[in-house]
């Protein structure tokens, strides 16, 4: 039996949850954070907020493009392995990948190689909680996976220019990846940094530098409005 590498997302808070409870990428951005081989941490009293806002100056700035065309199937089949990204033709779906790499004391199903998880904490970065991971039709939303861009936002910010191989590396990629508390996630929706933070304010500015590393990565722009509450955010690190 195969044994995968994993690392635990750090966050704040002891508060438990028990949970009730898929053409490549633009290469010469710089990758950021959220390899599988190590979870993305939560900042530290020493966050060097200065590459974030430099980045972010890079960044193109223009309004929110209508929304028209878009639906979850223009950036591929949801959790597909077939994709050009770290994790890719792993022969394990990309939820499960993010649910090795982001959960800790995990069991997994039997005959799945090491691939479908079947319990775990999730240590959660978004609200500080920690939350039992159960697998079940009736258990498993209560950590979700979320796309830390969501893809509707990056459809209305570029993504329609991208091939579809380029939409699939997009919605498969680590980097804009994150298992989180599943209520939390169905609260931000397809929201961009104007109008929705996570709730735990030790992780806002690892999660604004994922978002503009993303961003930068797939050459996607952001709205004044979206960059003001970046800014702010880096500011304040």
């Amino acid at each position: 039996m195969r044994h995968r590498p994993r690392a635990a997302c750090l966050a704040l808070g002891a508060v438990t949850v028990i949970g009730l409870s898929g053409c490549s990428a633009i290469a010469d951005a710089d990758p950021g954070t959220g390899s599988l081989g190590g979870a993305p941490a939560a900042p530290s009293p020493a966050f060097d907020a200065a590459p974030a806002l430099a980045k972010l100056d890079t960044l193109a700035v223009k309004g929110r493009a209508p929304k028209t065309g878009y639906t979850r199937e223009q950036f591929g089949p949801s959790w597909s392995d077939d994709n050009s990204v770290e994790g890719g033709h792993n022969g394990c779906d990309t939820r499960n990948d993010i649910l090795r790499r982001d959960l800790v004391d995990l069991t997994y199903k039997t005959s799945t190689r090491d691939c479908v998880v079947a319990t775990g904490t999730l240590h959660d970065t978004y609200t500080g909680t920690t939350i039992a991971f159960v697998r079940g039709q009736d258990t498993s939303t209560a950590v979700q996976i979320d796309h830390v861009v969501a893809l509707s936002d990056a459809w209305q910010k570029g993504a329609q220019q991208l091939s579809p191989e380029q939409r699939r590396d997009l919605a498969n990629d680590p980097r804009n990846l994150q298992a989180v508390d599943g209520p939390t996630n169905s609260k931000k929706s397809d929201s961009d940094a104007a109008s929705w933070l996570p709730p735990n304010k030790a992780y806002r500015c690892t999660y604004v530098s994922r978002q503009i590393d993303v961003k930068a990565l797939y050459r996607l722009w952001v709205t004044q409005a979206e960059k003001d509450a970046m800014s702010q955010v880096l500011h304040s690190c």
